[in-house]
Parts: C-alpha cells; sequence; structure tokens
C-alpha cells in the first residue's frame, strides 16, 4: 500500500472495552518489498512498528506474537509456525494455540497507525454482531484480514478444515480462510494503512511529523522509551509550562514540568496516578501565578522606591 490520505480522528468504541480478548501478532514475514529488512523492527516515529501495534493491543489479555523472540517494550508470548516461513494460516494457526479467548484480534506487525480506539471498535462490532469476524477496509475499500477481530471458534474451525483438506496449511493464502468465513467491514483508511514498501514507511514518518500529530506521537514514544503507563491532561502540562515561562523565566517551564512529575511520583508512594499530576501541576500554576503578580507590582512601585530602600541596596 502506498496510498495515504489523512483523516479525522476516529471515535471510540467504548462497547469494545469490556470484551476479554486474546491478540495475535503476526510478525514473521520475509518482508522482500522492503529488500528482506526486518520490517517489524523499522522504526516509525521513534518505536518499533512491532511495539506501535502491541501499545495498540494492550488490553488484550494474552498477547502472542509470531516471529523470533526479540526485546519488546511489554511481555509477550513467542509462538512460530512449524516450519518457519510457512505463511499467514500456518502463523496464525501457531499463534492461536496459545490463546484461550472467543474473541481474538488478529494483526500485522506493520500497521504504525493502529491505535486502541480502532481495536475497541472492531471488538464492539464483533460482539456486537453475529458475524464470524469484524475486519477494517482501506481507502480503496479493500480488506485488511489481518487487521481484525475474529471468533476463534471459527477461526479453529476453519484452519482445522484447510489443515486437513490440504494436508497442512504451508503455503496457503490467507484469502482460503476468510473466504469460508462471514466477515463484518469497519471502514478505516488511516488505522489500516501497513507498511508494505520505503515508501510507505516514508508516509508514515512524514505523518507522524506533522503538527497535528506530534506531540501526542511524541508523548507516546517517550513513555514507552522510560516504561510510563501514565494518561495524563498534556492540556493542564502545556498551560502550566506557559505559565512558568511567562511569570518566572523561560527555563522555568521545563523545570517546573520536571518538578511536577517528580511530586506526582512521590505521592502516595508512587501511586498518585493522574490525578496526582493535576493536583501537582494546579499548585505550581497558582505559584507562577502568584510569582508574576508580584514581578508586575514590583516592577508599577519601582519608579518610587529609592536606591537605598532596595532589597539589594548598601
Amino acid at each position: 500500500m502506498t496510498a495515504y490520505e489523512p483523516t479525522g480522528a476516529q471515535g471510540a468504541a467504548a462497547a469494545g472495552q469490556d470484551v476479554a480478548h486474546d491478540a495475535v501478532v503476526l510478525a514473521g514475514g520475509a518482508a522482500r518489498r522492503l529488500g528482506g529488512v526486518d520490517k517489524p523492527a523499522v522504526s516509525v516515529g521513534g518505536r518499533p512498528l512491532l511495539d506501535r501495534v502491541l501499545a495498540a493491543c494492550g488490553d488484550a489479555r494474552a498477547t502472542v506474537v509470531v516471529a523470533d523472540p526479540r526485546p519488546t517494550a511489554r511481555p509477550v508470548t513467542w509462538a512460530r509456525e512449524d516450519p518457519p516461513g510457512g505463511g499467514p494460516l500456518a502463523a496464525l494457526d501457531a499463534g492461536i494455540r496459545h490463546t484461550t479467548a472467543e474473541s481474538v484480534l488478529v494483526l500485522s506487525a506493520d500497521l504504525p497507525f493502529l491505535d486502541e480506539d480502532t481495536v475497541r471498535r472492531l471488538l464492539a462490532a464483533l460482539r456486537t454482531g453475529g458475524a464470524d469476524g469484524a475486519l477494517l477496509t482501506d481507502a480503496d475499500g479493500r480488506d485488511q484480514p489481518l487487521v481484525a477481530a475474529y471468533r476463534a471458534s471459527a477461526l479453529r474451525r476453519e484452519l482445522a478444515a484447510l489443515a486437513h483438506e490440504h494436508d497442512g496449511l504451508s503455503g496457503l493464502p490467507l484469502r482460503r480462510l476468510t473466504g469460508a468465513l462471514d466477515l463484518t467491514r469497519v471502514p478505516d483508511p488511516v488505522a489500516s494503512f501497513d507498511c508494505d514498501t520505503w515508501d510507505d514507511i516514508a508516509t508514515a514518518r512524514a505523518r507522524i511529523r506533522e503538527h497535528g500529530h506530534v506531540l501526542d506521537e511524541w508523548i507516546s514514544a517517550v513513555k514507552d522509551e522510560l516504561g510510563i503507563d501514565l494518561d495524563v491532561d498534556i492540556k493542564v502540562l502545556l498551560d502550566l509550562a506557559r505559565d512558568a515561562a511567562h511569570g518566572v523565566a523561560r527555563p522555568a517551564a521545563p523545570l517546573t514540568t520536571f518538578l511536577v512529575g517528580y511530586a506526582a511520583a512521590q505521592a502516595k508512594g508512587g501511586e498518585g496516578g493522574p490525578e496526582a499530576v493535576a493536583e501537582a501541576a494546579r499548585k505550581a500554576a497558582a505559584l507562577a501565578l502568584r510569582w508574576a503578580e508580584e514581578a508586575a507590582a514590583a516592577e508599577s512601585d519601582a519608579p518610587d522606591a529609592t536606591p537605598e530602600t532596595r532589597p539589594d541596596a548598601g
């Protein structure tokens, strides 16, 4: 896929949040169109593609990655098709053997724009409908069966039937499975965007750095790098940084936000969470306001002050 057009933010499907589910991520392809490079390790927005996908399915009860083991941002279960390189059906069969939930996300490891909201919409579509699965369609209306939520029982049934018919699953195309399933389509030209070529990688990297995305992407990358799982009100912190910069001095902005983070980490034995960040930011912002008010008052009083009465006199 090389065509990509940005769209507005996709709405979250709260109905999918409480669906007990597992996830299978297929990350062992040959990436021939990328010259055989280790595609899941390719960085977009400072994070490997695989880690970006793992972040999107972080609510899964169990996450199985079908590939050779490697460092990842969060713990996963590793599986491998036998023999390696047997194709997506063989890989899916190897991965689903390690799952127990009836709802299973099946994802490729090259989806830079997949997010938690999209995952929830897929799970909600699966839960509220009677189909065997719910998959995304791309900007051209094409099915993306590796960005989907399926009923595990339907996958196991059809995989077993195909393995019996063909004396194994190695080399079989994915359409042999999806063609036998009743599927619901969920249009999403952004989350379905996958990286098959270097042009796709370049497109994804450019989109990450667009003004409307760069801050969220940077915060997500930093949290992954530091091992932090904390959602805070970014606007509160930005407003605090602005107040500190304007009311005190420009270098006060990063130092103040650092101190707020440190104070929040110390609150309640390190279990303060987003509320502790908000409270520390409120206190620091109030202090910055008082500081600015005193500075303004000092400036208005300065013409009437004599050198002998100023604090630094003599």
